[in-house]
């Protein structure tokens, strides 16, 4: 609910500007909306990045715990879990956007993106956002990395825990447990770490759109196709579809 919630948000946020620049080849924002946008897109990106780790733990525990699993992710510890992320994310967002809304802004005022984004809106001042760059990546790199180093680390143990399974059919339904996980955070970190943790000048802004609209548009898109796979009423309505 919360990463639907989180993709929903994305979606309000960024589409309806997106569709007005391609439509009218352009759109009009004041410098609060632009602001207002950046927030909104930090705390759906980062409340992402803290939920795909929770669901990862989740796996985790259904795979390597299986006994213990209804006791160990209980209802309440799952709140806490929900909260600490909400808390994380409201807690690292402020700091990016003020250092990218106390900027000073001069005559230029055209942005090349499809949104109000970071370091397109930085391109935009006439002072010197060195220090603004170097605070953002620094703080990106806690939000995306520790949490993407925490999947890797319970996918590692998960994987192990799999190769332990002697039956074919105990390994497929441990794989189908993880897969539709595994899909949506090989595609949201995957672009998000090559913008934002590892932004190079040598990259084209027209490549950085095209990655952009990966997990600002793709991900939300195709995140309940993903995880409704496992439905077999998606499944029966598929086959009926292609049948």
């Amino acid at each position: 609910q919360q990463l639907s919630f989180s993709d929903l948000l994305q979606s309000v946020t960024i589409v309806p500007t997106l569709l007005q620049t391609v439509i009218n080849n352009g759109a009009k924002i004041p410098l609060i909306g632009c602001i207002v946008q950046l927030y909104l897109f930090a705390v759906s990106e980062s409340l992402q990045c803290f939920l795909l780790t929770v669901m990862s733990y989740d796996r985790y525990l259904a795979i390597c715990n299986p006994l213990r699993y209804s006791s160990l992710m209980s209802h309440r510890f799952c709140f806490k879990l929900i909260a600490m992320s909400w808390l994380l994310c409201l807690s690292f967002t402020p700091v990016t956007v003020i250092s990218a809304a106390t900027q000073e802004f001069c005559n230029q005022n055209t942005i090349n993106h499809f949104f109000c984004d970071y370091f397109p809106l930085l391109e935009l001042s006439c002072s010197d956002t060195s220090l603004a760059r170097m605070l953002t990546i620094t703080l990106s790199a806690s939000a995306v990395l520790f949490p993407f180093m925490l999947v890797i680390i319970s996918y590692i143990c998960i994987a192990h825990e799999i190769l332990k399974i002697v039956s074919s059919i105990g390994r497929q339904k441990a794989f189908s447990t993880c897969s539709s996980h595994l899909a949506v955070v090989s595609i949201f970190y995957g672009t998000l770490i090559g913008i934002y943790v590892v932004p190079t000048r040598n990259q084209s802004q027209t490549v950085k759109k095209l990655l952009s609209l990966l997990y600002t548009v793709v991900t939300p898109f195709i995140n309940p196709m993903i995880y409704s796979l496992k439905s077999n009423n998606m499944k029966n309505a598929l086959k009926n579809i292609v049948l």
